[in-house]
């Protein structure tokens, strides 16, 4: 049997099922996610153990960011698939057409944090910008090319993130932690590392996995891993100020969300 399928994650969050199974079914009427579709070749026990994998990680993910469950399907957008197709070795990826979060077979887990944050990056592209982005963009990519932010608050506290993700602290020049990227990119012959999206979807995960609250099939490798030490990832400081930002913003959110 395939180790992975088996793999023990660590969490140290409280027990949101009480010890016992859900079901995919579950995720969509608790998140209000807009559909999901199970693969042909994926066994019972499988769905099962990958069911109660995900519950876990979204419920801890939506303590981390304070927010109501909606926010978690993106007000019902976001679809599910799991095990049909995928990428090789990625636990989940993020498929803009469709707006689909995709959910590998027998994958490691760890990844789900930072899939789950480009999908919000492409849903809320259309709520902070006042031209409409082309279809697939992400609202980090938006805010590195200058497309005009809409003035509400939760959208400055995201201008102010990706500000302090992409340039220098004195407005002049681009980050310590954008340069690096380019670095690294340079070093690897590739275009990845340095794409905004990308560095935001690094810099949102690691920020969660310096939280206290735990779960390594939600978020794993941004601290020890060699990416992570090669300086994929926010030095603490950064981290620091996304996470005052970040969680103020989805902090904002659930408390308007919970009021209206």
């Amino acid at each position: 049997m395939n180790s992975k399928a088996t793999r023990q994650y660590y969490r140290n969050g409280p027990p949101h099922r009480a010890g016992a199974d859900v079901s995919f079914a579950d995720l969509v009427k608790i998140f209000g996610f807009n559909s999901i579709h199970i693969g042909r070749w994926v066994t019972a026990d499988e769905q099962q153990r990958a069911a109660n994998l995900f519950f876990d990680a979204l419920c801890d993910l939506q303590q981390l960011l304070q927010v109501p469950a909606q926010v978690i399907s993106l007000n019902g957008s976001l679809a599910l698939t799991y095990g049909i197709g995928g990428q090789p070795g990625a636990c989940a990826h993020y498929q803009p057409q469709g707006r689909i979060l995709a959910l590998a077979k027998n994958a490691g887990g760890g990844s789900l944090a930072h899939e789950w944050f480009h999908a919000f990056d492409h849903y809320v592209a259309a709520k902070m910008f006042h031209s409409p982005p082309a279809p697939g963009v992400f609202a980090s990519r938006c805010w590195l090319q200058n497309h005009s932010v809409k003035p509400h608050p939760l959208n400055l506290l995201l201008a102010q993130a990706f500000q302090s993700l992409f340039v220098s602290a004195d407005g002049q020049s681009e980050s310590d932690f954008f340069r690096c990227c380019r670095v690294l990119d340079a070093g690897f012959g590739q275009l990845y590392l340095a794409l905004p999206e990308e560095m935001a979807a690094r810099a949102f995960e690691h920020m969660l996995q310096r939280q206290s609250l735990k779960n390594s099939f939600l978020v794993a490798g941004t601290l020890q891993s060699e990416l992570a030490k090669l300086g994929a990832y926010p030095k603490p400081a950064l981290s620091d100020k996304l996470s005052e930002l970040w969680l103020g913003y989805f902090n904002h959110l659930g408390r308007a969300l919970q009021r209206s």
